[in-house]
């Protein structure tokens, strides 16, 4: 009955279902981590945000990279901006999604280091090999407020790229800020922007929105779907199997009624071809027909007709 089963075609199906199966078992796992992933990225973004403004030294230091559960975390600097050594990271969108520059200005705080503050974005020129009009930091010593941010760097998925213009850079790292010149050390990260103290006058850069954290994305629904898919497998296999079997008993079913049929037809011509010949056979070897009634006498021969007369 399933025989068929054991054929090179279903055997291959067969392996192929049954590989399938737990590999979107394992793919929907993948897509849950990441919704756990995700989940937990938002309750630190939030828990850090609310947290009260620490100073930044005290969360990084020189050649230190920041900890994840540090990330976003409110920190205050106080020292004043060097805007000769500012530098502006290309390729960065603005809250409308123009593309721009993230202008990026060194602090020197009042004890001989410096850290990095991401002061803004601003739009890009007809010429991006020239550097970019650029509204000035405020002079003097100020207090900034900002979040806490790593460095950047090639494994976050933005590639640097060599031979840019002066002052123009793709990724915001202290390390290279370092080595490019800037005295003194530097801490480890950068502070990006939400606030000044005394406030800044004039035109400043458009401030960089704050993470968003409350979304968790599509990462579940894909979750879903796969192990849907895993428990739509076995089902489909047997689908399948059923729609060939049914398949083959009609297939079987038509050629023996074909068969039956050509059978019948044989018979039906060999029949009136043997009442026919039969007949003809009667005809030929079989007795002479008696004359009927209405046939005329035969005559008589001439010495019969003399006596008669």
């Amino acid at each position: 009955m399933y025989r068929f089963l054991l054929s090179r075609q279903w055997v291959i199906v067969t392996l192929v279902a049954v590989l399938l199966i737990p590999v979107m078992i394992r793919l929907g796992f993948w897509q849950f981590h990441r919704h756990e992933d995700r989940v937990a990225r938002n309750d630190l973004v939030a828990r850090n945000l609310k947290a009260e403004p620490v100073p930044v030294d005290r969360l990084t230091r020189e050649g230190r990279t920041v900890p994840r559960e540090d990330t976003w975390r409110t920190v205050t600097a106080t020292g004043a901006y060097e805007p000769e050594r500012e530098v502006v990271v290309r390729q960065r969108l603005g809250a409308d999604d123009k593309q721009g520059y993230f202008v990026v200005t060194p602090l020197r705080l009042t004890d001989g280091s410096a850290v990095l503050v991401n002061r803004g974005w601003v739009p890009a020129g007809a010429d991006l090999t020239t550097f970019p009009k650029v509204p000035p930091p405020p002079t003097g010593e100020v207090t900034v407020t900002g979040r806490l941010r790593p460095d950047e760097t090639t494994g976050s998925g933005i590639r640097d790229k060599a031979g840019l213009p002066d002052r123009q850079v793709m990724l915001i790292n202290s390390a290279d800020e370092a080595a490019d010149g800037l005295p003194g050390p530097v801490l480890g990260g950068f502070v990006e922007l939400v606030g000044t103290s005394p406030k800044a006058t004039g035109r400043q850069p458009e401030p960089v929105t704050e993470p968003d954290h409350s979304s968790i994305g599509v990462h579940i629904a894909y979750a879903i779907q796969w192990w849907i898919f895993a428990a739509a497998v076995p089902f489909g296999w047997w689908v399948l199997v059923r729609r060939e079997r049914r398949d083959r008993e009609a297939a079987a079913a038509k050629a023996a009624g074909a068969g039956a049929a050509e059978a019948g037809t044989a018979e039906a011509g060999r029949a009136p071809g043997g009442i026919a010949a039969d007949a003809a056979g009667k005809t030929a070897n079989g007795p002479a027909r008696r004359p009927a009634d209405d046939d005329p006498a035969p005559s008589l021969a001439p010495a019969e007709q003399m006596a008669a007369d």
